[in-house]
């Protein structure tokens, strides 16, 4: 049966591996030629532009398509960031399907692979999920064809939806666009490598640890985690039904802040409550926007630290330098110190692997790639408890690293009175941050690093998974938050003192600092992120305007790959 399955796999892998190089090497010439003048003048347009061309008819939908198809397919062949081709499928969808008065009008929107499309599987990066096309669109396709969006491809993902990182067997590992020896984040890292490079202006991915900020921040494009109940949610697969502990979210992500801004206004204001039970029907709150974007001064607190691992230099340079460019501005910029951040991963570690890491294991066919960082899980979960608690002894005992111990200490399978009190402390952490942000802080947002470090190289997170909490923590508290590109790493600025010693640091920080090196990872983008509370989306995209506005007058936008 083994032998059987496994190479039932390899045919599955190979298969849709020939009819994506199938159909790409059979597109019509138009997705193959030179990008035109025109074509060009398309790519540097905002989409409320092109939405406003395609409304005056000055601008075909199926132009708009072409343009950014070619340069799909280059960041492709550049990143392997694509799973499906929609190209012959868009072209007539534009034509007949999509609302060419609506608010996003022409524009091709490129979607995670875990997103439900007519005539496409939903892989998840599994095999045994390939060859079971959808009969027709999941809630959020028949929302951006509603509102005018074409989807015209799906992007990878790594099969566990629990890594930085974007490989599996079926479609093969994707590569970052600044160097491709690095990771472009996970688990919507397909995304961000098509964003970043320029094949997209609006992309489409999910959140349940950092995967849509992680991968913006490792790529550099932009992102939003949006709260539960803003997005919709019906219509995707993933790795893990039913895992409520730890909600996961589509959000949206954007290769400029504008687009970014435009598209999820634009996308609450079709009313996705009407057309998925899970949504809250909030409507777009422009008073808030707006208020945020005319506030002459904003208070902002900065956590300059988790408490777990620090920002490497390069991360923290960036945090920085916001923040200098905020005071420029006048605004109250200050140090906060928040409810404890390592108790926030302690329980959504726990909460998000509580079945044992059974669910995403059950997926896998006999010989099929895990993620290395996944695999690492799976493998501490499945040692026997006496074994454990030995190590847990030693860890904290002998090692005297108080932080890993805590970690791996409950380890383990959860029954549902064990996950029951879990759900208990979650919801008194959360109520903590609450009284702390009211009470406390009295802040209009927060900044702060995105993760530790700039991208890991390929394989890197069988060593940096623990290392996830600048993200994890606010979809723990379910909190809004973005993700705004700052800088490149500098080899010599962003160098770790002589003074530096790995040994020093706990078990998590020692995996995330084992493969920093400035100078290996030059020019890797470096990002800051923007967070508010629950249902703050408004708020948040306001103050990442702000932010952006800053760094230009006081240090410098960031510059975006340029489109070849």
């Amino acid at each position: 049966m083994g032998l059987v399955e496994y190479m039932r796999h390899r045919q599955d892998c190979q298969r849709k591996q020939t009819e994506r190089a199938t159909k790409i090497a059979t597109l019509p010439e138009s997705y193959l030629s030179p990008l035109s003048g025109s074509e060009r003048t398309i790519l540097r347009k905002p989409i409320q532009e092109l939405v406003q061309d395609v409304h005056k008819q000055v601008t075909s939908p199926v132009d708009i398509l072409r343009a950014y198809g070619k340069v799909a397919v280059k960041a492709h062949n550049a990143t392997n960031c694509v799973t499906e081709i929609l190209f012959p499928e868009a072209e007539e969808w534009a034509e007949k399907e999509v609302n060419l008065k609506g608010p996003l009008a022409g524009i091709p929107v490129s979607l995670k692979d875990s997103i439900q499309v007519k005539g496409f599987d939903i892989s998840v990066g599994y095999s045994c999920n390939t060859g079971n096309p959808y009969a027709e669109d999941g809630t959020m396709v028949k929302i951006l064809k509603a509102a005018g969006a074409v989807p015209f491809v799906k992007t990878n993902l790594p099969t566990t939806l629990l890594s930085f990182e974007s490989t599996n067997d079926v479609w093969g590992r994707c590569t970052n666009p600044h160097n491709k020896n690095y990771s472009p984040g996970g688990s919507t890292g397909g995304e961000s490598a098509l964003l970043a490079f320029g094949g997209s202006r609006i992309g489409i991915g999910s959140d349940v640890a950092g995967s849509v900020r992680v991968p913006a921040h490792f790529s550099g494009c932009y992102s939003l985690r949006c709260s539960t109940g803003r997005w919709p949610k019906m219509g995707m697969n993933t790795s893990m039904p039913g895992q409520e502990g730890i909600p996961s979210v589509f959000s949206p992500m954007a290769r400029t802040l504008n687009d970014l801004t435009y598209f999820t206004r634009s996308f609450i204001g079709m009313k996705p409550w009407e057309y998925d039970y899970t949504v809250h029907p909030l409507a777009w709150r422009d008073s808030i926007e707006k208020e945020f974007k005319e506030q002459k001064c904003l208070r902002i607190g900065v956590m300059r630290s988790d408490g777990v691992v620090d920002p490497s230099p390069a991360c923290a340079r960036a945090l920085e330098q916001v923040v200098l460019a905020l005071k420029a501005e006048g605004h109250e910029v200050f140090d906060v110190s928040p409810p404890s951040p390592y108790e926030s991963l302690v329980i959504a570690s726990q909460l998000l692997n509580s079945d044992g890491c059974k669910t995403f294991s059950s997926f896998f066919r006999t010989g099929e790639w895990n993620d290395s960082g996944a695999a690492q899980l799976s493998f501490y979960m499945r040692l026997p408890r006496p074994i454990k608690y030995l190590h847990y002894l030693w860890v904290k005992y002998v090692k005297r690293d108080d932080i890993w111990a805590g970690l791996i200490r409950d380890w383990h399978h959860k029954s549902a009175y064990e996950h029951w009190k879990l759900v208990g402390r979650r919801e008194a952490y959360k109520a903590s941050w609450f009284t702390w942000w009211t009470e406390e802080a009295k802040m209009d947002a927060m900044v702060t690093v995105p993760n530790a470090t700039p991208a890991v190289p390929h394989d890197g997170m069988k060593d940096a998974v623990s290392s996830c909490n600048y993200t994890f923590l606010f979809n723990l508290l379910d909190y809004t938050a973005g993700i705004v590109p700052v800088t490149h790493v500098d080899p010599q600025a962003d160098a770790l003192p002589p003074s530096f010693s790995i040994k020093k640091l706990n078990g998590v920080a020692r995996g995330a600092y084992k493969h920093y090196d400035a100078v290996k990872m030059a020019g890797l983008p470096v990002g800051v992120q923007v967070v508010g509370r629950r249902l703050e989306e408004e708020k948040v995209l306001a103050v990442m305007e702000r932010v952006e506005d800053a760094l230009d007058r006081h240090g410098g936008r960031y510059q975006l790959l340029e489109v070849d």
